[in-house]
């Protein structure tokens, strides 16, 4: 016999990993609606990716790097726009990413529509910064950071607080590997914009 629970709305499900739970760009939109506090993303193929809420040691972290980005954003003059972690960006690949920090020149910003900009922007933000957490691979960020930049990305930092080193994503380019730098510029992208990494290995 098959018991129906009284309020199926709360029926709560496993899913082992090896089963993938397909979704489209309008059901990422309502899922992510209605569960503001998970970090949804969705891949190219339309495989929902869902990340629990960071410890206080990444959201640390994350909050400084994101700070130092306002702080030049702010005290440039407001160039273009800067985005936070609870960011969602609509890829050309039509994956749903939310980098931990982005920044989107002006001159592309400006050109798109309202619809486009929609409640996530369909557009591959300029700078991305991922950050790795104790449950991230390394691998799953790598293949992240690479698609930022086949979709649009100027730079791309992956930083990695656990081996204290950096690697630096450019289109055409090697992945440039820093380890335990003090600091991360880029005058061709980030004209001024330093990110004292004192605040992130801490």
């Amino acid at each position: 016999m098959v018991q129906i629970p009284v309020n199926p709305e709360n029926l709560l499900i496993e899913l082992p990993k090896a089963i993938a739970l397909y979704v489209t760009p309008e059901q990422f939109a309502a899922l992510a609606a209605a569960n503001r506090d998970l970090r949804l993303e969705r891949t190219a193929k339309g495989e929902l990716i869902v990340n629990p809420p960071t410890g206080w040691e990444t959201g640390k972290r994350n909050w400084n790097i994101a700070g130092e980005l306002y702080l030049w954003w702010r005290n440039a003059g407001e160039p273009g726009q800067a985005f936070d972690s609870s960011t969602g960006f609509v890829l050309p690949n039509g994956a749903i990413r939310s980098p931990d920090a982005s920044w989107v020149s002006q001159e592309r910003w400006q050109v798109l529509t309202p619809e486009q900009k929609g409640t996530f922007a369909n557009i591959c933000p300029d700078f991305v910064v991922e950050l790795r957490s104790s449950s991230d691979t390394l691998k799953t960020l790598q293949e992240k950071m690479r698609e930022y930049i086949d979709n649009g990305a100027k730079l791309g930092w992956l930083i990695d607080p656990q081996q204290r080193c950096v690697e630096v994503y450019r289109p055409s380019s090697a992945v440039e590997v820093l380890e335990n730098p003090a600091t991360l510029s880029d005058e061709e992208v980030l004209p001024g914009f330093v990110l004292n990494l004192r605040r992130v290995w801490g």
